[in-house]
């Protein structure tokens, strides 16, 4: 084992060659659409477009397996009611 003091790496000679480097990498290049990087915004006074778990039909053995229950008769049942008692409330609950 040697005793030798380690530069710290944003101290080397690589990396700062790499931040005078302007040359975008090809990998990188998104094309300049909506991403993390590139948010898009709304204009002011526009309401944004939200999609929700209610937003397609649900049949009420699907709601069953979305609460994680399997799709017996008497589950089913209970979500039929469930689903005509709330409307798209239990989807929300289950599926937001």
């Amino acid at each position: 084992m040697t005793d030798e003091i380690r530069q710290p790496l944003e101290e080397t000679q690589e990396v700062a060659d790499a931040v005078e480097d302007d040359v975008a990498v090809e990998a990188f290049i998104t094309g300049g659409g909506k991403d993390s990087d590139t948010p898009e915004f709304l204009a002011p006074g526009e309401e944004p477009v939200i999609r929700t778990g209610a937003d397609q039909p649900w049949d009420p053995e699907d709601l069953a397996e979305a609460e994680g229950k399997d799709p017996t008769p008497e589950n089913i049942e209970k979500a039929r009611q469930e689903l005509e008692r709330d409307g798209a409330a239990a989807i929300e609950r289950t599926v937001p």
